[in-house]
């Protein structure tokens, strides 16, 4: 199979757990295209596919955002994630990934358990657990499914988890977008095909992720995402 169908199916499915999860396009596409373009273009054209189908996902959710839950934790893991980004090259390493991975797998456990269900974050905890989730985030550069991890412990509804989750990746994108434009911008000319292929793949399955959101009951939601963040903590182990 050509990669460029690969990269197209993978997109696709991508947008799809994004659009239930509020996580996975980074997740997922970036080892894909690392693979050909290496790791470092890879995520700077997978942030075009990103910014876009978040935009799209959004946009269908834009009245579901919890606006507290934005002011304390979102706009503080902007901030750490933006702070992790910088130091990215600096800091990244295997054994900071492994602790990553160690996190994620901890925290998915704890949901798909239940016992998150007990942890609730005031307004102070949503700000310190968003600032350090944001870091962590960007230091490794794979923020999605640690902010998802952390968002657990609020108690919000479905549609609300996703939107304000797709909100605070909208921030991030903003922020990151310019610096990877000055950075790679004549690199990401040359891969072009590649990143419309993704971005198509990414709206397609965004579009359809929508319509399951809907379908999933409000119950077994957040086992669900912290199943899908318990498989990218054992992924990113190997």
């Amino acid at each position: 199979m050509p990669f460029s169908a690969v990269v197209a199916i993978v997109a696709f499915i991508a947008g799809a757990i994004a659009s239930v999860a509020g996580f996975g396009i980074g997740s997922i596409l970036t080892p894909l295209l690392g693979l050909r373009i290496g790791v470092k273009l890879a995520v700077a054209a997978v942030s075009i596919a990103h910014v876009t189908g978040t935009a799209v996902r959004f946009w269908t959710l834009r009245d579901r955002v919890d606006r507290q839950v934005l002011k304390t934790f979102g706009l503080m893991s902007a901030a750490g994630g933006l702070l992790g980004a910088l130091l990215h090259n600096v800091a990244s390493s295997p054994a900071l990934r492994i602790i990553f991975a160690a996190i994620l797998i901890f925290a998915g456990i704890m949901g798909v358990t239940g016992w998150s269900d007990r942890l609730r974050f005031g307004r102070a905890g949503a700000s310190v657990a968003g600032g350090l989730s944001g870091f962590l985030g960007g230091l490794i550069g794979n923020q999605g499914g640690i902010r998802a991890a952390a968002m657990l412990a609020f108690d919000v509804p479905k549609e609300a988890f996703v939107a304000t989750a797709t909100a605070i990746a909208l921030i991030v994108d903003g922020v990151r977008m310019p610096v990877y434009a000055i950075s790679e911008g004549r690199a990401l000319v040359a891969v072009w095909p590649l990143i419309a292929i993704a971005t198509a793949g990414v709206v397609a399955g965004t579009l359809l992720g929508r319509a399951i959101l809907g379908r999933i009951p409000e119950k077994p939601f957040r086992r669900i995402v912290a199943a899908l963040i318990l498989i990218l903590g054992v992924a990113m182990l190997f």
